[in-house]
């Protein structure tokens, strides 16, 4: 209610929010695609340094909304509705900035990674005036759907825009004022060099996400990032292809022949410099060997415990244990204790590993077999045949030797950033940056030729099919 000039009481009808139309935005990103595949190497990469330059110049507006955020979302912590990871990854501008200025980088590194599109992959000459070419192109139009991380918005619109794709992202509403900071400067860089606004949108609420996962005429792929509860959902929820993964359950094996201080450093670095990423490693396998002459008590366990890991261990690694009076009180005081079945099953995101003796390195794969989720595995080892055997035979999207798993990322294989990580067996596996954004088309350049003319036992024309090496002056042709 409220009062007119008379001071008579007058009814104020509330307006309901105006529906959005999901197919119309669906179909906008469509035509804002075709118009990002026409742009050139250099508009785009234009559309990146402005986008830097926005970023900066509204960095105190940017943090005070993510400042609203970490707010709200201490109060969700206190009343257990949030997690203390999904809080940490809400943090924008933590550890003094240097996520910022790494985001910032991340933006400037995209910039200097080469095309990704217009690239000749096969040449073929069919026939003298008639050639056929394979080019990479983007995809088209993306729908991402991610938890927490802010970030995200900056990192995937980079190389979105660098791929020449259009993208819907949909982030997590416990940072949707930061997302809505942050895209507002994307749009911002893409206006600025003429490109279309709508190649970057932000669509907000829940039920945007299943309008959206029925577009399959308009969204080509769909990469979530999050939870494996959103992952499977929206693998059962839509036509669209789904490019992502569920669980990071990842391991580390410690082999007969490891070096054991190695070992002990690499698993505090994948248990702990980010216990809450996909890539940290929630199993360590121990060969029987290493825990028989006091490697996995002496060595590698205390490293652990002084780290601040919950060991979560089975009956021989835990007998193991007590053999150490250093180790033996980790299990007086709850911090070495009996693992469970489910634990071998159990993706942590935090201070907890889950620890198994096994026999050798093929029990090692089986173990990950039966247990992983294909993200990333690695063995620690002095033996070379064996680290090829498990390097081979282990099924991932990472395989690693002597290597910690938290090297799992876009940035630090220099893709600039990563749109994901995904374990699909399809066109693109692990984490997924410029190269996994297109996929290609064929071109035939002819000089009027008609299959008629090539038909078997007419005497007629006969296919070459020799190969055209493509050289600088080839590939310039289609470069722009």
């Amino acid at each position: 209610m409220s009062t007119n000039a008379a001071g008579s009481a007058t009814t104020t009808t509330a307006t309901a929010p105006t529906p959005v139309d999901y197919t119309a935005l669906a179909r906008a990103a469509r035509a804002a695609g075709r118009a990002m595949q026409t742009a050139s190497l250099a508009t785009r990469n234009a559309a990146l340094t402005a986008l830097k330059q926005h970023l900066a110049t509204h960095r105190d507006e940017i943090a005070r909304a993510n400042a609203a955020n970490l707010a709200e979302a201490r109060t969700m912590v206190a009343s257990g509705s949030l997690s203390e990871s999904t809080f940490k990854r809400l943090d924008l501008m933590g550890d003094k900035d240097a996520k910022w200025h790494a985001l910032l980088e991340g933006v400037d590194d995209v910039v200097g990674l080469p095309d990704p599109t217009n690239k000749v992959t096969l040449a073929t000459k069919l026939d003298d005036g008639l050639e056929l070419y394979r080019v990479t192109c983007p995809i088209g139009v993306l729908l991402i759907i991610f938890e927490a991380r802010p970030e995200v918005v900056v990192q995937i619109s980079a190389l979105a825009i660098k791929s020449g794709n259009a993208v819907i992202l949909k982030g997590g509403k416990e940072a949707s004022a930061t997302l809505r900071a942050l895209h507002a400067q994307v749009q911002a860089a893409l206006v600025s060099v003429n490109l279309p606004r709508d190649a970057v949108t932000l669509i907000e609420g829940r039920d945007a996400v299943q309008a959206l996962l029925d577009q399959d005429k308009y969204i080509d792929v769909v990469i979530p990032r999050g939870s494996a509860s959103l992952v499977r959902h929206i693998k059962d929820s839509t036509r669209i292809p789904v490019l992502g993964h569920a669980d990071g359950l990842c391991s580390i094996y410690v082999d007969a022949e490891a070096d054991v201080d190695m070992a002990a450093r690499i698993a505090v670095d994948a248990k702990t410099n980010y216990p809450a990423a996909c890539n940290a490693a929630e199993t360590l396998l121990v060969n029987e060997k290493v825990v028989a002459s006091g490697g996995w008590a002496k060595v590698i366990a205390p490293a652990l415990l002084n780290a601040g890991v919950t060991l979560k261990c089975d009956d021989v690694t835990l007998a193991a244990l007590r053999t150490n009076p250093t180790t033996a009180t980790a299990i007086t005081r709850g911090q070495a204790v009996p693992a469970t079945p489910e634990d071998f099953d159990t993706e942590f995101l935090s201070l907890t590993i889950a620890v198994r003796v096994v026999a050798d390195v093929h029990a090692a794969m089986a173990h990950i077999h039966d247990h992983g989720s294909g993200h990333t595995e690695a063995i620690v080892t002095a033996n070379a045949e064996t680290a090829e055997t498990f390097l081979r035979g282990v099924d991932a999207a990472g395989a690693y030797w002597n290597a910690s798993t938290r090297f799992a990322d876009g940035f630090r294989y220099g893709f600039g950033a990563e749109i994901g990580v995904s374990t699909n067996k399809t066109h693109a596996r692990g984490p997924v940056g410029l190269e996994g954004l297109v996929i290609y088309k064929y071109r035939v350049v002819g000089k009027g030729q008609t299959v008629a003319e090539y038909a078997a036992g007419s005497g007629g024309r006969k296919y070459l099919h020799e190969p055209i090496v493509v050289t600088e002056a080839v590939q310039k042709r289609f470069s722009h």
